[in-house]
């Protein structure tokens, strides 16, 4: 009798329709690629925790690996939406047991804390899904309320890759804007913050033939993800919480979304391998 491991893979991942499937929110959302917007959204947000801030600079040289960490991030999280079971699961592996050895030392305190404390890890899922979400809705995907709660519950799946219990992960816009009340008065516009803000947008580019366009045009991105964040996120940047900010940024991103929708921008081969997986499991 012939085992299951010893089946060709493209037989064993033929029904593997990873943690979502083509009828998620997530495969709508993550298709988009005007998202990766909300990727730099969610890193500006972020930095204003100041114990996440400091385990990711006193734990990486951020200025030399940049780039490459934004490449590695952006295929983990497609891995995670697109992959089978086996790749999202071995993915949240490989991110916990890199955190497991990290510690940082706190910026006020200077006490210790692991980078896979819970309460961190939970700030930064919830930044990057709410960012994602925010800017999905702002770049006019055409997701509602429901849309948005069902993406949010999704996303407590790859939530528990990285080592959360699930009950403790909002599941709900409701949940979100909870969250959020509940942890501002722990955020701060920290030295590092600053470092790291100042850092994403001016950031050093890979080659220097693209530093005529590929500065300015980082610049424009950057700027516009930094204007999707919320208005108390601006204002402790010490920038305008204004509403025009937002209409603007709404208005640039669906505009932005528009240009790139008309540009011939391949799909990454983990989406095609889980559209031909989608298509073998239809047959």
């Amino acid at each position: 009798m012939t085992t299951t491991a010893a089946q060709p893979r493209e037989n064993r991942t033929a029904g593997d329709l990873g943690l979502f499937g083509p009828d998620s929110v997530s495969w709508r959302v993550h298709r988009e690629p005007v998202l990766w917007l909300a990727g730099v959204r969610a890193l500006y947000l972020q930095a204003l925790h100041p114990r996440a801030v400091a385990g990711v600079v006193q734990n990486s040289d951020i200025r030399r690996d940049c780039w490459a960490r934004l490449m590695r991030t952006a295929e983990y999280v497609g891995t995670v939406v697109y992959g089978t079971t086996e790749q999202a699961e071995r993915a949240g592996r490989r991110v916990r047991g890199i955190h497991a050895r990290l510690r940082g030392h706190d910026p006020v305190t200077g006490a210790e804390f692991r980078v896979d404390d819970p309460d961190l890890l939970r700030w930064v899922h919830v930044a990057e899904v709410e960012s994602f979400a925010s800017t999905a809705r702002r770049a006019r995907l055409g997701l509602n309320d429901d849309d948005v709660d069902r993406y949010y519950a999704e996303q407590v799946r790859a939530a528990e890759l990285v080592g959360l219990d699930p009950a403790t992960v909002p599941a709900s816009a409701a949940d979100v804007d909870a969250f959020f009340r509940d942890v501002r008065p722990r955020l701060a516009l920290t030295d590092e913050a600053r470092d790291v803000a100042r850092f994403l947008t001016l950031p050093p580019m890979p080659n220097r033939l693209v530093v005529p366009i590929g500065r300015p045009a980082w610049l424009g991105v950057a700027t516009t993800a930094f204007a999707l964040l919320p208005r108390w996120a601006r204002r402790m940047y010490r920038l305008p919480g204004l509403p025009t900010t937002d209409l603007a940024a709404s208005l640039a991103v669906a505009g932005l979304r528009g240009i790139v929708s008309a540009l011939p921008v391949r799909d990454g081969p983990i989406y095609r391998d889980a559209v031909r997986r989608a298509e073998q499991h239809q047959a």
